[in-house]
């Protein structure tokens, strides 16, 4: 015990130690955030706790400093620590204060962006549902109400960082927090009118008053009124121009890729324009600069908002959703982060003289009085290459790039030029026959319940007319269901036609299902776009006593927009019987209808798999709407990251040991247009310019953390909607199928060995690096090399017209049997294959 109690006295005095050694005063001039005294340059990238768990949280940390981050950025989520008013929870993925002091164990900063509105793709904006029934509420304007709710939440998340001296006016690693949140867009400030402006200003007040000692920013929010700094959220804000001439440039969010939707294609950004905006970033002004996501990490549970904002929130991260490295974003653009740092005394000291070297050709040229130079040559131009001469120099410079010269002379590093390694990574199956594979993976024992159709529940309620869902719900399920009996008698219309009719219903979203007398008729559902559903099927009826019971479905509530929290769900009408015959139609939407929130299944707790009500009788029912199904499963052998493959099954949620891995609508697929697997980086950027997956699922996998699985027993428990086979999921593991590089002999030299000596300039060459992901393993095989005109991407590299014939066999001396290897790209290794022709080398390897 004695033990224990010193080895916690040490921890607690190694972390005051860790985060009592980050600067004491931050404050601001024009040119940067000013800490202890010293200008930064800062590289941040966005990490959401809750979006993977405290097991991932330190490799995650890890590899963002290895990746060349100096800070990370987090929103605070207030419906996830108050669900209930003044009831807070900081538990497990919601353990802020941990995450924020393993931010400050790795020696990196804090960004603390509190809102408490954050938008983030996350339900409801952050905001608890609680609060829509505050009486005389109304969200983001000068609202004593709203104002009063957020002013105590924002003042708690203060005080809890206070209490554990994690300012930076502490000796803490945060450096400044966030107020509010793009408010000020053109598409939300202006709607809340006269009004808008005193809530800005209140907010600003309201921050400042609390006292944190270190400067508050508000992101797209160009009226920010003093000391508040306004900053800029995009894809590009090399243009953006702080509102004071006192305050620094500084890009909160700089969009990694864009979010994936239920229906949509995946969307990804080409480093090569990221590293692009970033370096431009600079070249004009920039000081601090964030991505959003560096990891995007999983929406469990419920916590996605859109709506229809899938499970996955990978975000074309750095890291993927899995926590693993993206290559070769991650190293590109750690390569990037070198270079602006070689350039950070000059940057940080003056501002930058722009001047124009051509059509579409731009130098940045930082140069202190004390003789420091640092240059940013850029050619913004999307079709040519060009040539420039720069301070008596020749500098080539490929289309939509910029070449950063730490020394004003010699090229560190070029964004359309990448020296860092491909990886190819997949989903490795474990399916079976019999459901035991050699991994040890095995999904058996299954047994399932039938959740009844329409109304069970001693909870369930009358009201005449259609209930919005949001208002009747509270969100505690995403289902409602409404439930109406109507008398039909022999002489009615609806009987004369072949007892045929037409049911119509009119709904906000998101899914609807309809019973009629306890059988499926038919579903609906709403699009990212548009949320709202219209059902219209032909319908039986009998004589006598028909019961309709319509099942609605949310899939996460809006998150973004001017007045989102009144944008609401549900079927709210009309709901009308048409006789097929004669024309005739019924409304039935202003009778009395029977509610019930949220189903059976979830009100006896089926999802944790203990109930004494699973049927375990042959055959179990499959293709039928309405099932809940259990089975038990080892967990995959290894380390490798886990994933559930859910072919077979149509939409609903799923939860192992208990904890909800999400929705998943694996049935909800893309279009057929407008992807590609090749997308030219060259130009502006767009959320729909780079898709790929088309025609297929959205999302097929889905994360399994591995700290959610022992080794064997593990209870999986699905709900499923819409009809499916759960026999056919299967689990399988994110592993790495090839490594490849790809470095010519006009690429800079790797930026470990940039030098602004002439003389080493002169020996060294551009340099191919491969290095296997796991430090246990080593390059086993060389599926391919070629030096000379090599053609393709990893996984499908071919040979040009000329190529070395010892490009293979060299490869393979320097790299089999290392885990980590350089080679040389010149003449002088492989030979001269083709002369006069710029060659590359290109590498394809598999570690094992």
């Amino acid at each position: 015990m004695r033990t224990t109690v010193l080895l916690s006295l040490f921890v607690v005095v190694l972390l005051s130690a860790v985060t009592a050694s980050f600067g004491a005063n931050v404050t601001y001039d024009h040119r940067s955030l000013v800490i202890d005294g010293k200008r930064r340059v800062l590289i941040s990238g966005s990490i959401h706790y809750p979006r993977s768990t405290p097991q991932m949280w330190p490799e995650l940390i890890q590899k963002s400093k290895e990746g060349g981050l100096d800070a990370i950025e987090t929103y605070v989520f207030w419906n996830l620590h108050e669900p209930v008013k003044g009831q807070y929870d900081f538990e497990g993925r919601k353990d802020l204060v941990k995450f924020v002091k393993l931010v400050a164990e790795a020696g990196l900063y804090v960004v603390l962006r509190i809102g408490p509105y954050v938008c983030a793709e996350w339900n409801y904006g952050g905001f608890p549902l609680w609060l829509h029934f505050v009486p005389g509420i109304e969200f983001r304007t000068d609202n004593e109400p709203f104002k009063e709710e957020m002013q105590r939440f924002t003042t708690k998340i203060v005080d809890l960082m206070k209490q554990e001296n994690l300012f930076a006016s502490q000796g803490g690693p945060i450096i400044f927090s966030q107020i509010e949140n793009e408010y000020g867009n053109g598409d939300i400030e202006p709607q809340y009118g006269a009004r808008a402006k005193a809530y800005v200003d209140w907010a600003a007040g309201m921050a400042i008053s609390l006292n944190t000692g270190v400067p508050w920013i508000m992101c797209q929010q160009k009226d920010a009124p003093d000391p508040i700094i306004n900053t800029c959220n995009g894809f590009y804000c090399d243009q953006f121009t702080p509102n004071s001439d006192k305050k620094p440039k500084m890009w909160t969010e700089n969009w990694s890729g864009w979010f994936l939707s239920f229906g949509g294609p995946v969307p990804y950004r080409p480093v090569e324009d990221l590293a692009f905006a970033v370096a431009r970033f600079f070249q004009r002004g920039g000081t601090f600069q964030n991505y959003y996501m560096y990891h995007g990490g999983t929406n469990f549970g419920r916590t996605s908002g859109g709506p229809f904002i899938s499970t996955s929130y990978d975000y074309d991260a750095p890291l993927d959703e899995y926590g693993l490295v993206k290559q070769p974003k991650w190293g590109h653009l750690k390569d990037l982060h070198k270079a602006l740092k070689l350039c950070e005394a000059a940057m940080v000291a003056t501002d930058p003289t722009i001047s124009s070297l051509g059509q579409n050709l731009e130098a940045g040229v930082y140069k202190t009085e004390s003789g420091e130079c640092s240059a940013f040559l850029a050619n913004v131009g999307t079709q040519s290459d060009a040539t420039v001469n720069f301070n008596g120099n020749s500098y080539k410079l490929p289309a939509w790039s910029v070449s950063i010269l730490p020394d004003c002379k010699n090229v560190a590093f070029n964004t359309a030029k990448i020296n860092s390694m491909s990886i190819v990574p997949r989903f490795a199956s474990l399916s079976s026959k019999d459901g035991v594979t050699s991994s040890g993976a095995s999904i058996s024992g299954w047994s399932w319940v039938n959740e009844p159709v329409g109304i069970t529940s001693k909870n369930a309620f009358n009201k005449l007319g259609l209930a919005e869902q949001i208002n009747t719900t509270a969100d505690k399920s995403d289902r409602l269901w409404y439930s109406v009996s109507i008398a039909i008698k022999g002489n009615e219309p609806f009987l004369q036609d072949g007892s045929s009719a037409v049911l119509q219903i009119h709904s906000l979203g998101h899914a609807l299902y309809a019973f009629v007398n306890g059988k499926l008729a038919g579903s609906g559902k709403g699009s990212a776009g548009n949320g709202k559903v219209t059902l219209e099927v032909p319908i039986s009826l009998i004589t006598g006593k028909n019961t309709i019971d319509l099942l609605s479905v949310t899939v996460g509530l809006q998150n973004y927009g001017a007045f989102f929290d009144t944008r609401g769900a549900g079927v709210t009408g009309p709901v009308q019987l048409k006789a097929s015959k004669s024309g005739i139609i019924t409304d039935l939407s202003s009778q009395q209808w029977t509610y019930q929130v949220g189903l059976k299944g979830e009100e006896i707790g089926l999802s944790s798999g203990s109930s004494s009500l699973w049927i375990s009788q042959t055959p179990m029912p499959t293709e039928q709407p309405l099932i809940w199904y259990k089975a038990n499963f080892d967990a995959p052998a290894g380390s490798d990251p886990v994933a559930l493959d859910f072919t077979g099954l149509g939409k609903g949620e799923a939860w192992v040991n208990g904890q909800s891995i999400g929705r998943y609508w694996p049935t909800y697929t893309a279009s057929n247009g407008g992807c590609t697997d090749s997308c030219n980086y060259r130009g502006s950027y767009s959320s729909n310019k780079c898709l790929k997956n088309c025609g297929k699922p959205s999302q097929l996998l889905y994360h399994v953390p591995r700290e959610w699985l022992k080794p064997s027993e593990n209870i999986l428990v699905l709900f499923e909607e819409m009809g499916g086979d759960p026999t056919q999921i299967s689990f399988a593991t994110r592993q790495i199928e090839s490594l490849c590089s790809r470095v010519s002999e006009s690429h800079p030299l790797p930026i470990e060995m940039w030098t602004s000596k002439q003389e080493a300039g002169k020996t060294a060459v551009p340099t191919m690096l491969l290095e296997c992901p796991s430090p246990n393993q080593v390059i086993s095989s060389i599926k391919f090399a070629s030096f000379g005109t090599p053609r393709g991407s990893c996984g499908s590299y071919i040979h040009g017209r000329c190529s070395s014939n010892k490009a293979l066999s060299t490869v393979q001396k320097a790299c089999i049997g290392s885990r980590r290897c350089s080679i040389g790209v010149s003449i002088d290794t492989f030979g001269d294959p083709c002369v006069g022709v710029t060659k590359s080398l290109a590498v394809e390897a598999s570690c094992t």
